[in-house]
This record gives structure tokens, sequence and C-alpha cells, in this order.
């Protein structure tokens, strides 16, 4: 096997215990291969934890109550050594099951209910010892209609694997994908320095027909136009000055495979909320930033799809904004507990 497979093997079991999550079983599992002293950093509420059981506890335990049908759905698997020599193993996928209780205090809906997840592992010593994930929550809070927050400018969708449909059979030589992709966010950057906006050269990377798969908050957008008015322009216009990973004390993990790339970063990002602010948010002048965990899917020299998420609750929590806080003003006069299985035989 190559290095990729071996790395790709080593989290197999715990995806596998995942896809007809069982407590016990996925807690034996956690124990098995993250190391138990593995620094975990998730995705505001959840913060940074140390080791398999807090993992299990503080996360896993709250979501399989929620969802007592839990099943995690993989759709890319990467993995490789990155240009600072670490291994990592890129995964991105939807955690799905019927939503009976509260989660985070998100009212149930009672339904088939999904969350994406971005999560990359740090290997060494054929342990986990490293953990970046973020999980979509403000899609379950859009699903259960509790969204407290401006209404998102893109698409709300549940998130769909490859297009290519090979996501988890990925492989071979991605040199050329991750350059590609580094010149594209460093054409990026060119604006608004300078201010023609033809110096981005979108259309010399990303296929006419890209899909730009965007967390619940921002959403997706389809094609160079869609990207550019439901995602770039608001983004740019509200934080002009942004900065990207290897400036100061921010920080990337690249890994490129096949014609696939993906990127982790805790955090990857440094922008102030300027003009006219964003998702709602009031230029404040404050300088916040966003940690940002993606994948890219070239296809035919040009990146036809690319999987976004931000740890968009992190971002209103700098600003001193409470998500949650309103989460629950904005649901208090709901019926709050659990919904129970109902009897189909009576009407």
């Amino acid at each position: 096997m190559s290095r990729s497979e071996d790395l790709k093997a080593l989290i197999a079991p715990m995806r596998a215990a995942m896809a007809d999550f069982e407590g016990d079983r996925v807690r034996a599992v956690l124990d098995a291969v993250v190391a138990p002293d593995a620094v975990l950093k998730l995705c505001h509420p959840f913060g940074e934890l140390i080791g398999p059981g807090a993992l299990f506890e503080r996360c896993y335990a709250p979501l399989l109550a929620a969802m007592p049908d839990l099943e995690r759905r993989d759709m890319i698997v990467m993995a490789g050594t990155t240009p600072e020599g670490q291994e990592w193993v890129g995964t991105m996928g939807n955690y799905m099951g019927s939503f009976r209780a509260p989660f985070l205090d998100i009212p149930p809906t009672g339904h088939l209910a999904h969350m994406r997840f971005h999560e990359f592992y740090r290997i060494d010593a054929g342990k986990i010892v490293e953990m970046q994930a973020i999980w979509d929550i403000p899609e379950l809070m859009m699903q259960a209609k509790a969204w407290p927050m401006a209404p998102q400018l893109g698409a709300l969708i549940c998130t769909p694997g490859p297009m290519s449909g090979d996501g988890l059979s990925v492989s071979g030589d991605g040199r050329a994908a991750m350059d590609h992709v580094v010149a594209m966010l460093t054409d990026l950057c060119r604006f608004p320095g300078n201010p023609d906006p033809d110096v981005m050269r979108l259309d010399h990377f990303w296929n006419p027909r890209m899909n730009w798969y965007g967390p619940a908050g921002i959403g997706t957008a389809r094609g160079i136009s869609g990207f550019r008015t439901w995602h770039q322009g608001p983004f740019l216009r509200g934080m002009p000055d942004r900065k990207l990973d290897a400036m100061g004390d921010l920080m990337s993990h690249w890994v490129g495979e096949g014609q696939y790339v993906c990127e982790t970063g805790w955090p990857n990002m440094r922008l102030t909320l300027t003009g006219d602010g964003w998702m709602g948010i009031a230029p404040t002048g404050t300088e916040i930033t966003l940690r940002s965990l993606d994948f890219w899917r070239l296809e035919n020299g040009l990146i036809r799809e690319n999987w976004v998420l931000v740890d968009i609750l992190d971002a209103y929590r700098q600003v001193g904004i409470d998500v949650f806080a309103r989460l629950r003003e904005f649901n208090k006069a709901r019926a709050p507990g659990a919904i129970p299985e109902a009897d189909w035989r009576t009407a």
C-alpha cells in the first residue's frame, strides 16, 4: 500500500463504527485510534478538547442522543504528507439521522436531518494526535427553522459528494492540483490592492459550471457569477483586507492527491469587519480570524467543485454575538423536549 492508503486505513475503523453509530462501539474505537493526549480542536461551541473520552462525551454523545439512528456518511477521504512533513487525513461528509431531541438547544424536527462535517486528523506513530474539525451546526438550525441571525444569501442544500463519484477512492500525485489551487488563491489576494477585479483571473482557474459549497450562513453558489454574487462580493466588501495563511501566526496544512486538494487552518485568515459588514454583522472595525477547512476537485485542469466550511459561529463570538443565546430567545415559545416516534397505525 502507498503511504496515503496506510493513513486512510488508520481511521477506517472509526469511519466504519460511525456509519452505523452505536455508542459503546464508537467509544471503544476512539480509544483505540486517538492518542490519550491528542489535541482536538473543534468548532464553536465545543472548543479545544484533550483525548478521546472528552471528544465522545462532549460532542458525539449529545449528537447521538439527539439523533438515535445517527450515521456518518463520508464523501471525500484524502491523505498525504504536507510540505512541512506532517501526515494528515482530510474527510468530508454528512452526519445524518432522525432529529428527535434537542442538540445544543436546537429544537428537533422529527425528520431526517443532515449536518456537514469537515474533519482533519494529524497522524503520528499510528495514532490521531491532533484534530481540526468544523461541524455545520447552523445547517441544523436552518433545518429546524431556528436560525436566529441574518438570512443567508446562497442556497441551502444538502451538500453532495463529488460529481465524479470518486471521493472515497482518491489517489495519485496531487502536486499539479495543489499548485493550481495555490496559484488561484495567490491571484485572489491581488485584489483589492489592484482594484481591477480581472486581476483575480477567475476564468483561468475555475470551470464555468463550478459549484462552491459554502457553510450555512453563507450558502452554496453556482458558477463564477453565482460565486461573486452570493459570496465573494459581500465577503470582500465587508472585509477587503483579508490575509491568508503563512502570515504571522496563521498556518494551513495542505494535502494534494490526484485531482483533489484539501487545506485546514486553525486559523488561516485574518480580516477586519469594515465596509458594509458581513452576514448581517455591522462594520465594527473589529479584527477577527477565521478557521476555514476546504476541499477542491479539479476537472480538465480547472476547479469544478469547492467544499468550504468556515467556523461561522466562532466569527459571531469574536464580535460579541452569542448565537446560542439568541437561538434560545428566538425559540422559547416552542415546546421543549424530544419528539417520540409516531405509531403509524394511528391517525
